[in-house]
């Protein structure tokens, strides 16, 4: 199952340096929910190897602000700690995992 990121847990997270997926979504946002499942699935998949979770931006605005999304679903990829990979918009799980792959 998908982790939930907030403002307050996000840092100590990545700093952790493990690789990172997190998904940031908003509950109105159609997108979204076409690739939410896909993270589910991902989290699944990759449990123990890559810490996956999503990220609401309508609760979490400081996040999302300093690594300038300002579309969602927007699904940030970390390597030791530092941003590797962003993907904009509804995507296949294929090209997430590829992602996932390159950050392993």
């Amino acid at each position: 199952m998908a982790l939930e990121f907030t403002d307050s847990n996000i840092k100590e997270v990545i700093e952790s340096g493990k690789p990172v997926v997190v998904d940031l979504w908003a509950e109105w946002c159609g997108p979204c929910r076409m690739v939410g499942p896909l993270i589910e699935e991902l989290a699944e998949e990759y449990a123990g190897r890559v810490e996956i979770g999503k990220m609401d931006v309508d609760e979490n605005v400081d996040t999302p602000s300093e690594y300038g999304i300002r579309n969602i679903p927007t699904v940030l990829f970390f390597k030791d700690g530092e941003l590797a990979h962003k993907v904009v918009g509804a995507v296949s799980k294929a090209v997430l995992q590829e992602k996932i792959e390159s950050i392993l």
